[in-house]
Order: structure tokens, then sequence, then C-alpha cells
């Protein structure tokens, strides 16, 4: 079993050199990784909600996280925004976003985390930023346990590709036991 940091970097130099850039920002990604990995493998659900300009990229996601090609178990990536699509617009206070989570913990008894993609002043991140196990990757800020990107970079959605590729590969790697999540 390799350590996961080595394990990630080796997986990034493996990759065409488009995807160099990713080698520094390694020591932001991978304890954020490594969080919703553990939190897959244990059995909690994630639910996957996105910004309006960053749909296509949940639905190409959760497209391919379970394709049965990949001879691995299937896990839950649900999306949230689909299940509730006016969620985002119903929740005014701090009781009715705790209603919401009350019923997301019924829903989902084995626990569930947020796995939230785009700017961070869109309504969604109401819920997300109040759990320290989101698994966020936000735009334009500076975000504490978050992921940062730039909507105004032109290679942003190869580069989302790219993370989500490098994301299903150490899930792969950790559900087959060649990856030391511990370490």
């Amino acid at each position: 079993m390799k350590q996961f940091l080595k394990w990630t970097l080796e997986s990034i130099r493996e990759e065409d050199s488009s995807f160099s850039w990713m080698e520094e920002y390694r020591y932001e990604w991978a304890p954020l990784a490594k969080s919703a990995i553990t939190q897959s493998i244990e059995g909690k659900t994630a639910l996957v909600v996105t910004d309006e300009a960053h749909e296509w990229f949940a639905h190409y996601m959760l497209t391919h996280i379970n394709d049965i090609k990949k001879n691995r178990p299937l896990l839950p990536f649900y999306p949230l925004g689909r299940c509730f699509p006016s969620l985002p617009q119903r929740i005014q206070s701090t009781h009715e976003l705790q209603l919401v989570e009350d019923m997301l913990e019924i829903s989902y008894p084995n626990g569930y985390y947020i796995w939230y993609i785009g700017r961070g002043d869109h309504p969604y991140t109401k819920m997300a930023y109040r759990s320290d196990d989101s698994f966020l990757w936000i735009m334009d800020e500076e975000v504490p346990n978050s992921f940062a990107l730039r909507s105004s970079d032109k290679l942003l959605d190869i580069k989302l590709l790219q993370l989500f590729k490098l994301f299903d590969a150490t899930l792969s790697a950790a559900l087959f036991g060649d990856l030391d999540l511990d370490s």
C-alpha cells in the first residue's frame, strides 16, 4: 500500500504535462480528497451540488462515478439539486436549514456529506459551509477547507475533468487496497 500523498503525486505525474499544474496544489488537495474518499468508503452518501455554471460537471461526474465497467462497488453519489430543485430559494433562516439537515439525516442514516462545486456565494453554500465534512471546490474565493479554483481560468473545464479523474482513480485505489488512507 502506498502513502496517500506519494500516490497522489505519482498519479499526477503519470498524466500528460497538462496536469503538471496540480503538483503545486497537491498539499491543498490531499486532505480534502482523503476526507471525501474516507467518508465514501465508510458508507456516507455524497450529495453533489453545484452552482448553475457547473451543472454540466455534476452531470458528467454523476454519470461516470459509478460506471459498471470500472468493476468496483457502486457508491451512493446523488445530485442534491435534482432531488430538491427549489431548495436554495426556500431556505431563508437557520431554522429552515436545520429542518432540511434533519430530513437529510433521516434519509441517509449512514451519514452524508456535501460535495459542492461553484462560487462561494451561491445559496447552496449555506448548507455546505455548516459542515467540516463537506468537499468544497470553490471558485474565486479562498475559503478554509476548500480547493480553490478561478472561474476566469481558460482551462477551468479541463481542470475540473482532471480533478474528477484524479478523485475517481483515488477512490478506486482506496477501494482495492492499493492506497493507505491513514498515512
